[in-house]
Parts: structure tokens; sequence; C-alpha cells
């Protein structure tokens, strides 16, 4: 940490809290060329990558547009807000996890899929059509039987 007072390369730490709202670290510092004392602050920066489109065009993260996404492919059906709102947590701590700087959004397609699938079956099937562009029902038939087979034996 370089010294504000006299730029000097070397501190030392003499104190280290954690913030009343725990999202940050107070540090007091001392200079040991000029001994004058500061404290900085220590935050977490968490940034989600950019989204590469399908025409090659970049785009910021918007969790507004995925929550958008998921709401409307479960319009209508039994799921609960909160986990809707546990989907899309999953979703972007997948997306911060995977280190990536970029990525298309065919990967956050298929993380969506993912989420639909466990969410809601009728939901996956409705998002699968869109975003895979089924052309015919032969397509529709293979989506359904592929969730059929995952389906639990009624008792």
């Amino acid at each position: 940490m370089k010294c504000p007072f006299c730029q000097h390369e070397d501190t030392q730490v003499l104190d280290t809290r954690v913030s009343e709202e725990g999202d940050s670290i107070r540090r007091r510092r001392r200079c040991v060329k000029c001994d004058k004392r500061f404290t900085t602050y220590e935050r977490i920066e968490l940034s989600m990558p950019i989204i590469v489109k399908k025409n090659g065009s970049r785009t910021e993260y918007a969790s507004v547009k995925l929550r958008g996404s998921l709401m409307l492919a479960l319009r209508k059906r039994p799921v609960s807000a909160e986990a809707i709102d546990q989907a899309v947590a999953s979703i972007e701590e997948k997306l911060l996890t995977s280190g990536q700087r970029e990525v298309d959004t065919g990967h956050v397609g298929e993380l969506v899929m993912q989420e639909l699938k466990r969410l809601d079956k009728i939901a996956y099937i409705r998002f699968a059509s869109v975003y895979k562009n089924f052309e015919d029902l032969a397509e529709f038939q293979d989506a359904i039987a592929e969730v059929g087979h995952e389906r639990k034996p009624r008792k």
C-alpha cells in the first residue's frame, strides 16, 4: 500500500477490523518512512462476466433480463418467488465462479434451462422451444420425452 503523504511503497498494518455491516475491512496503517498514519478500507468487488450475443456484440450482464426470462417461462406456473430468486442466485453464482470474463448467451441459456428443468418441466419446454428454435413437432416431442424419462413414478 502506497503512503498517501509521501508516496512511499512500504506501510505497516497497525490494526484490522471488520466493519459493522461485515462488508468491508478497515485497516489502520503507518508509513515506515514518514511515520504518518492513515486508514484504508477493503471491499469485495464482484463483477459479472460480459455477455457475448449471437451476433458478436457485447453487453453487460443484467440480472433483470435473466429474471424476466425465467418469469416469462414460469408465467402461470405454480413456482414460488423464492424458488425463482434461488434459481437466479444459482445461475449468477455459476457465472461468477466460472472465472470467465466473457460468456456467450448460449451458456447462459443452458444454465437457465438447467434451473427450469429442476423447477418446472412445462416452463422448461416453453423456454427450450424458443431457445432451441424448435421448427417442427418432432423437436417438441424429443424435448418432452427428455423430461418424461426423468419423471418420478406416481404412487
